[in-house]
This record gives C-alpha cells, sequence and structure tokens, in this order.
C-alpha cells in the first residue's frame, strides 16, 4: 500500500483533508501493533500487515481492515471508498462510530487470572506430540508453506531430546536444519538465512534477511552441533557469523535489523543468477561444476532465474563423477563462491534498514556468545562484548532499558522482551567467560524487570512498563511468534538466574508464570515452545556445577572447556578463581571452600552438594563428560 495508496495524490488528498494520518513503526512501537493488531483480529477475524485502524479522537478503534487495494477488485473495497464512507458516517452518525469503539475497547480488556495447579511433565510432553504431529517428515519444518525457520521450537526439542532421549526430537530438528541449510531460504553465495520459504522444499524464500532470525538460528546449529558433533552445523553457525560481519554490523559494533528482499523493484534480484551469467563468470569447467552442484539450470527455478541450492544434491555421485577427493571439491566450491560474490557485490544492493534494535541486538548477542563457548573463537565474543558495550553506553541510560538507536537518536522505553533477551544475552556472555560482572548486570536488570512489567495482581510480565504511555489495555503476551515472546524469555530466564545465584525468589516468580499462563499454554502447547523450555528445565533433574580455580590452571580449563562443547542444558555452571567473588551474586556458593590451593569442583543438585573432588577426571566421569579435543 506504500506505493500504491500512500504515494498516490488523490488518496493523500482525502487523507490529509479528512483524517490524521499517523504511520507507526511496529518494530519500534510493537505495544501500538500488538492493541490494534488485536482489534483487528476482533473486528474482522484476522490480522496481518498493512495494518489500518481507525481511531476515535480519544483513541478508541472503530475500523479495522488489512490490505486495501486503491479501488475496489479482489472482492475488497477500495481504499478510497473506504475513506469516503468513513469520513461520512462519522461525520454523520457519530454516536454510531462511539458505540462501536467502546464496545472494542470493551472486549479488548481480557483478563489473565492464575488457574488451579501450573503446568509441569505433562505439559511438556503435550508440547512434543503436539509439535511432533505438526512436522513436515520429508522437508523438515512445521506445517505447510508459508514455512518459517521456528528455531525456538527447535531448541526446545533438543532439550526435550536430552532429557527424554527421545531419538524423534533429535530427528526432527536435525531433518529442518539440514533441510534449510540446503534449501534456498540460506544464502549459498553470501550466506546467512533469508525470513522464510515459500514452498514447503525450503527452496524459495521470501529474500528478507532478518537479525532476530540468523541470530536465532546461530544459536540453534551451536546447540545442535554440541548434541551431534556434526561438522556442517559447525559451518553454518560460522558462515551466520562470517554474514553478520559483512553485511549487519554498524562500525561502532551494534547490529543493523534487516535486509530487504527487493533491489530496483524486484523481489530476490540481488541473489538470483542465470545459468550464462555464471558460466561466464567461472568458465566451463568451474562453472559446470558449480551448476551440477547447486542446481542451476538454463530453465531456472525462480521466474527464469536460479536461487542456487544444495536440495537435489547427492556429493558422493558428484566425487564419483568427477573424480575429485572431497577436500578437491570443497576447495574449487569455495573458489566459485568467492567469485560468484565478488561479481554480485557490484549488483545494487538491497535497502538496509540500519535502525539499532534492543531486542534484536541482544539475541544476536546471545548466539555469538554461545557460538564463542563453544567453538572456542575468542573473536565471536569480542564482537558480542562490542555489541553490548553499545547497548550500555546508548540504549541503557540511568538504567532505564529504551527500544531503538538511531544516528544518535534514542526513542522509546523498552518492553518486555527487551529486558529479558538482554538477561537471556548477559547470561549467555557469562557462560562464555565466565566473568561474574554479566551476572551481576543480569541480577540488577532483572529487578528492574520485576520492577517495571511485572502483574503484582495475578502474576506474570505486562508487554509495557508501568512507567510507559498509556494504551487502550495493558497487554500480556505469552505465545511466541517468530521470536520467543516476552513472557517466554524472562520465564526461561528466571530459572536460569535464581539457579546461578541460588534466588529462591525468582524460582518462585517462575512457578507463578506456570499457573497464570496454564489455560492458554495447554490449549495451544506448540505456540509456546520457548515457553516450555523452562517448565522443562523445572520438572526435570537439575545440577549445579561450582568449580573455583585459576583461569591458567590447565586442569580448570580442561574441565570447563569440556562442559561447554557439551549440550547441558541440565547443568548451572559457575566458575570464578576465588570463592568471595561470588559474594552478593550467588551467596549459596560464596561460602564454598578451594581446597589446598587447587581447582575444585562442586557437583549439586537442588543446591544439595556432594563432597568437593580437585580430581578433574573424577569430576568428569561423574558427570559423563570428556573433552571432544
Amino acid at each position: 500500500m506504500a506505493h500504491e495508496s500512500f504515494e498516490d495524490e488523490e488518496i493523500a488528498g482525502i487523507l490529509n483533508d479528512k483524517f490524521i494520518a499517523i504511520k507507526v513503526d511496529r518494530e519500534e512501537r510493537p505495544d501500538v501493533d500488538s492493541v490494534y493488531m488485536r482489534i483487528c483480529q476482533l473486528m474482522t477475524g484476522q490480522g496481518g500487515w498493512p495494518l489500518n485502524v481507525f481511531i476515535t479522537p480519544d483513541q478508541k478503534p472503530f475500523y479495522a481492515g488489512t490490505y486495501f487495494p486503491k479501488t475496489s477488485k479482489f472482492n475488497r473495497p477500495g481504499f478510497i471508498d473506504v475513506l469516503e464512507h468513513l469520513s461520512e458516517t462519522f461525520a454523520n452518525d457519530r454516536q454510531h462510530v462511539e458505540d462501536i469503539a467502546e464496545n472494542a475497547a470493551a472486549h479488548l480488556e481480557v483478563k489473565v487470572h492464575p488457574a488451579e495447579g501450573m503446568l509441569g511433565e505433562q505439559a511438556v510432553h503435550d508440547t512434543y506430540r503436539q509439535l511432533a504431529g505438526g512436522f513436515d517428515t520429508v522437508y523438515g519444518g512445521f506445517g505447510q508453506a508459508p514455512k518459517f525457520p521456528m528455531p525456538h521450537m527447535l531448541m526446545f526439542l533438543l532439550r526435550y531430546y536430552s532429557y527424554t532421549g527421545k531419538e524423534q526430537a533429535l530427528a526432527g530438528v536435525t531433518k529442518t536444519l539440514d533441510s534449510m541449510a540446503n534449501g534456498g531460504i540460506f544464502d549459498h553465495i553470501g550466506f546467512g538465512f533469508a525470513r522464510y520459504s515459500t514452498d514447503n522444499e525450503w527452496l524459495v524464500p521470501h529474500f528478507e534477511k532478518m537479525l532476530y532470525d540468523n541470530a536465532l538460528l546461530l544459536t540453534a546449529y551451536t546447540e545442535a552441533y554440541q548434541v551431534t558433533g556434526n561438522e556442517r552445523y559447525r559451518q553454518v553457525a560460522m558462515q551466520i557469523v562470517t554474514f553478520i560481519q559483512r553485511e549487519m554490523i554498524h562500525e561502532d559494533g551494534s547490529f543493523f535489523s534487516a535486509l530487504d528482499a527487493d533491489t530496483e523493484g524486484r523481489e530476490g534480484k540481488y541473489y538470483i543468477w542465470s545459468k550464462k551469467e555464471i558460466m561466464d563468470l567461472l568458465g566451463d569447467e568451474l562453472g559446470s561444476l558449480y551448476c551440477k552442484v547447486y542446481n542451476i539450470t538454463d530453465q531456472g527455478n525462480f521466474e527464469g532465474e536460479n536461487i542456487p541450492n544444495l536440495i537435489f544434491t547427492r556429493r558422493e555421485a558428484i566425487l564419483e563423477e568427477t573424480g575429485l577427493t572431497g577436500h578437491e571439491l570443497t576447495e574449487r566450491l569455495e573458489g566459485a563462491r568467492k567469485k560468484l560474490l565478488e561479481a554480485r557485490e557490484n549488483r545494487s544492493y538491497p535497502h538496509t534498514d540500519d535502525k539499532v534494535l534492543t531486542s534484536w541486538n541482544a539475541l544476536m548477542i546471545a548466539g555469538l556468545a554461545k557460538a564463542a563457548k563453544v567453538f572456542h573463537e575468542p573473536d565471536f565474543l569480542s564482537m558480542a562484548e562490542t555489541a553490548i558495550r553499545f547497548l550500555e553506553r546508548h540504549l541503557m541510560p540511568d538504567g532505564r532499558v529504551m527500544v531503538r538507536y538511531r544516528e544518535g537518536e534514542v526513542k522509546n522505553k523498552g518492553f518486555i522482551d527487551d529486558y529479558a533477551f538482554l538477561i537471556w544475552a548477559y547470561l549467555d556472555l557469562y557462560e562464555a567467560d565466565f566473568d561474574a560482572s554479566y551476572l551481576q548486570k543480569a541480577k540488577t536488570l532483572c529487578t528492574s524487570m520485576l520492577d517495571l512489567f511485572w502483574d503484582e495482581g495475578h502474576g506474570g510480565f505486562f508487554f509495557t512498563g508501568n512507567d510507559a504511555e498509556t494504551l487502550l489495555v495493558r497487554e500480556k503476551e505469552v505465545y511466541d511468534g517468530a521470536v520467543p515472546s516476552g513472557n517466554s524469555a524472562a520465564a526461561v530466564q528466571l530459572l536460569r538466574l535464581g539457579r546461578l545465584t541460588g534466588d529462591g525468589s525468582l524460582i518462585e516468580k517462575a512457578e507463578a508464570m506456570f499457573s497464570v499462563f496454564k489455560r492458554e499454554i495447554e490449549a495451544y502447547p506448540s505456540s509456546n515452545a520457548f515457553f516450555m523450555q523452562s517448565v522443562l528445565a523445572y520438572t526435570m533433574p537439575q545440577k549445579e556445577i561450582v568449580v573455583f580455580g585459576s583461569k591458567d590452571d590447565p586442569d580448570r580449563k580442561r574441565f570447563i572447556e569440556a562442559l561447554q562443547e557439551h549440550f547441558t542444558p541440565a547443568y548451572t555452571i559457575l566458575t570464578v578463581e576465588h570463592p568471595s567473588e561470588l559474594a552478593g551474586i550467588s551467596d549459596f556458593a560464596a561460602g564454598y571452600q578451594m581446597i589446598d590451593g587447587k581447582t575444585t569442583v562442586y557437583i549439586c543438585e537442588n543446591f544439595t552438594c556432594r563432597r568437593p573432588t580437585t580430581d578433574i577426571d573424577e569430576a568428569m566421569n561423574t558427570l559423563q563428560i570428556s573433552s571432544r579435543a
């Protein structure tokens, strides 16, 4: 509608003459978007974007819809007709309009009250069963096209497998990750994932690249590597970071929000190729090899051109046919990729949404910290630390988190997801290098989150803070969308922080959430897969591992690196050089002692600890871990 209607002089004249038009960026103001999207769903039975809502002077909505063509077609009213009709009705039948608005506002008030009991192990298994029931066994992913990556669902399945040993859960994850990495949704020349696939096969994407998708997929591929040891997952994770470093990072170390799908008015133009273009660039021998591997044809697979992909590629058959070794094939394809990337960079580049969003940056910081930890990549940790320092400097003035930064301008008070995702980032930073200051920052931020967003009457977190602009309703969201909801992320981080610090009040807050959202989550458990990570962690046995010792001690280094390499969601790891460093941060562990100045390991369950040991091999055997090195 931006081009069809809002840049049209006739429509602009009507809008300016009879309405006050306000355009809202839903990424900067998700609170406004959420309230009015719910209105649209109540009024029309459906939602989506573009979202058009007409409100009275006191901000109460009386008409809503999504896409309107300029003139009536596709069985849709034309935008001109809608504007004229609403203007006339408002002028001639104001009371009717006011009645509609009052009724809509009344229906928007939805109270969430705690249910009897709370979510438990049965809900965990129900979540798995519902996810498994919607799984595409042929191509991976969930449901039918359009197919979104939904990495937080994969994260739940990895944890479910870790706790239960259910092989089908792991198979669902690996099938999905393999299919996406082979498909056109992954950019095989410049790396990074597009937003979603328009087909079941993951071949043709909507070419927009979002920071949050790549952040969450970085975490998912890293965790899948921890579970399986599959080098392909390490490779994809590293390629995501390469893409972020090259195309999604400001000079100051913060991260862009998105790259547009289209250039010069055509979606995907930057990313697609004719076979002739590839052959001309690479020459006959290398070009033929590249086209064979990446399924490039004269006919093309997208509007007469080609999206490189590996969907039908059988590497063993290509090795046999060409007589190349695996190393030779990899080297030649990498050389071809670099040539194609160099040529592509001369094309008109997609528009970059360069605003810095706190929540999405926090997700990328968390992903980078986890990848740094697992792959022992200090440069990834440096990227994450540079970004968190930027957020602290520009988007957390006086401790109050803000939503976005662009060209020196900071706007809008942060929402629950900004806080919950930042705590997530701090905890992953702590687990990457065990700098206790990150743990302290997570604690401080959690206190602010509870003060600003916690519902003292019924439990759970409101989307907006108690110092925010007053809207029609103060919403409390739990369902996950393309990213986990603020309440989902908060529940997970409350448990993590509670176990790291020994603060039982944080665990009690999570328990309250298991009650307040019980009805909603039991009705649609798979739509709350990230929230269910917290329930899974709560109901399954957990261990606290406390390690004291010098960072220079080879025994400590060997033990910590082995823990970091493995997928251990049941383990909470605290480590500092001396117990006194935990005073005021994790008091339950601050009273423990080192033995004879040696690296000392305490293995605890629900804060009840075994006899400490300085025998690192004994500790590793107890935890059933070993070094992959």
